[in-house]
């Protein structure tokens, strides 16, 4: 089949690259020239693990290719995905321009049956907005051509994108037009064939399926923030409290690991438009205000940690960091908690040796060049000189590290851990104090 993608950030270029690799033909539209022209070579913009190499394999086979050009976007596809950004406004809601702007531009170039489908993050009603703006632009030129909107929301997690797309644990498609969900399961049958995966449904009910699936899962994790930080003040162990709750199948183990708190291009960006539009249709969701509230607070609590070791005195301090990305197997640093971190030690007057497996360059290019702040090349390098040690992602190459080695390189023996990597007591062993999240420590 033939598809348009309108943007190429991370869910469109995932969007794209995969569904090239099923065989389809698929043209990526963006308005940034350089990215285009990276795109061309085969250079991924983003890091996601085995992207790049599915990006070559299909360049060079002729299923995807790229352009800036929207009026050659919307004569390739029958399928035009919308997958641009939805940043938050500044009253917490998602802003539409992009969305609508390629809306227009498909209303603008459209000459026959199209099936217009919104696969960025959106507010419920947006499917509305984008077929009332394709409609007016049609009226404006004095044509009249038939298409649809559908609603085809993404689960991908960073880091796990590729595996989430090629095997989904679902597709859900909102659409009014029996008709176009058949295309659509056509279009998803490579992906869903050892089960029937596709869940149709109404517009509306899609684009809030959405939200609600990413407001879930930070409800989980502020729930469970919330009650390491009660742990810590009764003496329990939330990493034990988490075995005993997450044995019941209707809990599970998923996303109730306590840590620094959640960060990324979609939760707290979703959490806060799914509030919003709860006050817009006059409803007050305590819940979902909550859940950020704890999670704001809960990007502090490691700052408070080492403030509180060093009893408030953090000028000329250096404190070695060990991960910058929100999470592991990404390079995202949107709304990470290690910004919060490193934001509030330079304001105490510390000083911070950082090291990220794939981050570094992301970082550098947010906060430039400091003397406060220092990137490295290794996690050793990284406590050369540092006072402390703070954990704040859990990549993989931090879960077995040589304690004797880290007592030696530090001038102070003590490691905050916000990802709770390590058993307090073997950390102890080595002569180190050991300050992680909800495990019972006195610094609350």
């Amino acid at each position: 089949m033939r598809l348009t993608i309108f943007g190429s950030g991370y869910v469109g270029l995932v969007t794209g690259a995969c569904f090239a690799e099923a065989g389809n033909n698929v043209l990526c539209v963006d308005v940034d020239e350089r990215k285009v022209e990276m795109l061309k070579r085969g250079e991924s913009p983003i890091f996601e693990p085995g992207l790049t190499e599915l990006l070559k394999k299909n360049i060079a086979a002729g299923r995807i290719t790229f352009t800036t050009d929207a009026a050659e976007g919307v004569k390739h596809g029958l399928f035009q995905f919308i997958a641009v950004g939805t940043p938050p406004d500044e009253d917490g809601s998602a802003d539409l321009k992009y969305v609508l702007a390629v809306a227009e531009s498909i209303g603008t170039h459209i000459n026959e049956y199209r099936v217009v489908v919104t696969k960025s993050t959106v507010p419920v009603g947006t499917a509305d907005k984008v077929k009332a703006k394709i409609d007016a632009t049609l009226k404006a030129r004095g044509v009249s051509f038939e298409f649809d909107v559908v609603s085809n929301p993404e689960f991908l997690k960073e880091g796990a994108a590729i595996n989430d797309f090629m095997k989904p644990d679902r597709v859900v498609v909102g659409t009014d037009n029996p008709r176009t969900g058949e295309l659509l399961k056509a279009l998803y049958d490579p992906f869903t064939r050892s089960r029937d995966r596709m869940i149709v449904m109404d517009v509306r009910s899609s684009e809030l399926t959405k939200y609600a699936a990413n407001a879930m899962l930070a409800t989980k994790i502020s729930f469970m923030n919330e009650l390491a930080s009660l742990a810590e003040r009764m003496g329990a162990d939330i990493e034990k409290v988490r075995l005993g709750i997450g044995s019941d199948p209707r809990i599970g183990y998923h996303f109730i690991y306590p840590g620094a708190g959640y960060g990324g291009s979609c939760f707290p960006k979703d959490v806060q438009a799914l509030s919003r539009s709860a006050r817009d249709h006059s409803f007050n969701a305590e819940l979902l205000n909550a859940v950020e509230g704890v999670n704001k607070r809960q990007k502090e609590v490691l700052f408070e940690k080492i403030q509180r070791y060093f009893d408030g005195k953090l000028k000329g301090r250096t404190i070695a960091l060990w991960g910058l990305a929100f999470k592991p197997n990404t390079d995202d640093m949107r709304e990470a908690p290690s910004r919060v971190l490193m934001e509030r030690l330079w304001e105490a007057g510390a000083k911070v040796r950082a090291y990220d497996p794939v981050a570094a360059h992301e970082t550098q290019r947010i906060y430039g060049e400091r003397p406060d702040f220092a990137i490295v090349n290794s996690a050793p390098e990284a406590l050369q000189g540092a006072d402390a040690l703070a954990i704040i992602t859990e990549w993989q190459e931090f879960r077995s590290p040589d304690f004797e080695a880290i007592k030696s390189a530090l001038t102070q023996p003590v490691i905050f851990d916000g990802r709770n990597l390590y058993d307090p007591a073997f950390v102890k062993r080595f002569g180190l104090s050991y300050y992680a999240i909800g495990r019972g420590d006195s610094l609350c």
